[in-house]
C-alpha cells in the first residue's frame, strides 16, 4: 500500500515508522527540512521537503499513484487544503485528516473527509478510564464514538438470552467466547457461566452497560 503522509511531527513520524515496519510504501512530506530527523534510522520510505499543499510537491511524492493520503500537520486549515487537493485533484481513494479543533470536524465530514480529532479522542479515552475502568475498549471507531468492549458475564445473568442485553442503536452483542471458543450469537443464544461477551456500544451509552453489569462486579 502506498501512503503519502503530510506532516512529520510526532503523529506523522510515528505513523510512517509503523507503516514502514509493516511493509508499506511510505512517502512523507514536511515543509521543515529538519523534520525528517524524527523518522527512524534506516527509514526505508521517502522524505520530501516542501509545502504539503503544493501540487508539485504532492506529485513528486507520488500522490497520483497513492492508495491513501493522511494530513497530520499542526494546522487544521493546512490539513483541510491537503485533504481536498488529494481527494478532488488527485482522486486518491482514501483521504484522512487530523483535526485539532473538534468543532471543525463537521466541516471536514461535510466534504467527505474522515477525521481524527486528538482532543475528542483524548476526552473520550480519559472519561472511559475514569468512569468505566472495567470496560476497557478493545477497539474504537471514528473519534471514539463507537467502541468494542469485552466483559465477563456476571453469574446472575446466566440463562438469559444475550439479545436481552441489547439496546437498539446503543448496545449490541457481537461475539461470545465460551470455553475458549468464539461464536457469533443467535437471537436465541443464552448466556452461560464463564462467558466473555463482546459488546459494540455507543460511547455515550457506556454508563448504561456499566449499570447493567455492576450488580455483580460491585464497582
Amino acid at each position: 500500500m502506498r501512503v503519502v503522509i503530510v506532516g512529520c511531527g510526532r503523529v506523522g513520524s510515528a505513523l510512517a515508522a509503523q507503516l514502514v515496519r509493516e511493509g508499506h510504501d511510505i512517502r512523507v512530506i514536511d515543509r521543515d527540512r529538519g523534520a525528517g530527523r524524527r523518522l527512524p534510522r534506516g527509514f526505508s520510505g521517502e522524505f520530501h521537503h516542501g509545502n504539503g499543499f503544493s501540487r508539485r510537491v504532492l506529485e513528486q511524492a507520488g500522490t497520483s499513484r497513492s492508495d491513501a493520503v493522511v494530513a497530520v500537520t499542526s494546522g487544521d486549515n493546512s490539513n483541510l487544503v491537503v485533504a481536498r487537493i488529494a481527494k478532488e485533484t488527485f482522486r486518491v481513494p482514501t483521504v484522512l485528516a487530523q483535526v485539532h479543533d473538534p468543532r471543525r470536524a463537521e466541516l471536514y465530514e461535510g466534504l467527505g473527509i474522515p477525521t481524527v480529532s486528538d482532543v475528542t479522542w483524548s476526552v473520550n479515552r480519559i472519561h472511559r478510564m475514569l468512569l468505566h475502568r472495567h470496560l476497557a475498549p478493545d477497539v474504537t471507531f471514528g473519534n471514539g464514538e463507537t467502541l468494542l468492549v469485552r466483559s465477563a458475564v456476571p453469574a446472575y445473568l446466566a440463562g438469559r438470552k444475550l439479545s436481552e442485553f441489547e439496546v437498539d442503536g446503543e448496545i449490541r452483542v457481537v461475539e461470545v467466547t465460551r470455553g475458549g471458543r468464539s461464536l457469533v450469537p443467535r437471537q436465541t443464544t443464552t448466556a452461560a457461566p464463564g462467558d466473555v461477551v463482546t459488546f459494540a456500544v455507543a460511547a455515550h451509552c457506556l454508563h448504561r452497560l456499566r449499570a447493567f453489569l455492576d450488580k455483580e462486579l460491585g464497582t
